[in-house]
């Protein structure tokens, strides 16, 4: 099994991590890097891994996973490139870098896999989207896949949908959230307890959900089941319908893929 590492370890390189050990990967084959102190001593302690320097980390790894912040990629790749070899796998979770960016910045041939992750990886529900560089083998692309297996779903898309990934997956868990603050302050407004409301929402949410993903039916046959003609969801729906809500939901995700594309520089 080769070393994994792990550079950046914030709320989702510390997510990653955490999901590898607890899929079973030994703590003496991954390291991460991290440049405030107190944070990486409190990693090391939490989890026994060893904290290096990035070209240190980037010398001894197999696979590299770079989980910075999209500002700070090209300086660490320019720290790191002549230290990733010929069959080494380079893996990027950052938002709107282009496999061809990182390439660009690494020794000529590099095998190098794009990621959109998502927040709820951090309950092992995570949705991940992977695509593959100009020069990834097929085994990197199929280890990439399962780095990202420890923390929840993986898909593999070309390289072009990437941004609508972002749009849909990526941004998505927020949508999900806006809509439910939204039924919460509903139940409040119809003078409900803000315990109360919560509660029957948020089971709601996970009843719905679960119904979808266990059932393999359409979501529309399922609205329709719930919706009785004349009923109080015909009536509320009617007023979403009045409002334009999934127009207006498309209208949204299609301005996340916009963002993330003038993120790129594309």
């Amino acid at each position: 099994m080769g070393t994994v590492a792990i550079f950046g370890a914030g709320v989702m390189g510390e997510t990653l991590l955490s999901g590898l050990l607890r899929a079973g990967r030994p703590a003496d084959s991954l390291v991460i890097t991290e440049r405030r102190a107190e944070r990486a001593a409190e990693l090391v302690e939490r989890y026994g891994v060893r904290v290096l320097e990035n070209t240190e980390a980037a010398a001894l790894a197999d696979t590299l996973v770079l989980v910075v912040k999209p500002q700070d990629m090209g300086s660490l790749l320019e720290e790191i490139a002549p230290h990733v070899e010929h069959g080494n796998l380079v893996v990027s979770l950052a938002a709107g870098i282009t496999t061809a960016f990182v390439e660009s910045l690494l020794p000529e041939g590099r095998s190098v896999v794009r990621v959109m992750p998502n927040t709820p990886a951090l309950v092992d529900q995570g949705m991940a989207a992977v695509s593959g560089g100009a020069h990834c083998e097929p085994q990197h692309l199929t280890e990439a896949r399962e780095l990202l297996a420890a923390t929840g779903k993986v898909v593999e898309v070309p390289e072009k949908m990437q941004d609508a990934v972002t749009a849909i997956s990526g941004s998505g868990p927020a949508y999900i959230f806006y809509v439910v603050e939204a039924m919460i302050e509903a139940g409040v407004v119809l003078g409900m307890p803000r315990a109360t409301a919560t509660e029957l929402v948020v089971q709601t949410l996970y009843g719905a959900a679960t119904m979808i993903k266990e059932t393999g039916q359409h979501p529309t046959v399922l609205r329709e089941q719930v919706t009785s003609p004349g009923g109080t969801t015909a009536a509320a729906l009617r007023v979403m319908d009045d409002h334009k809500v999934r127009a207006a939901f498309i209208s949204a995700m299609e301005a996340a893929a916009t963002r993330s594309r003038e993120l790129a520089g594309g």
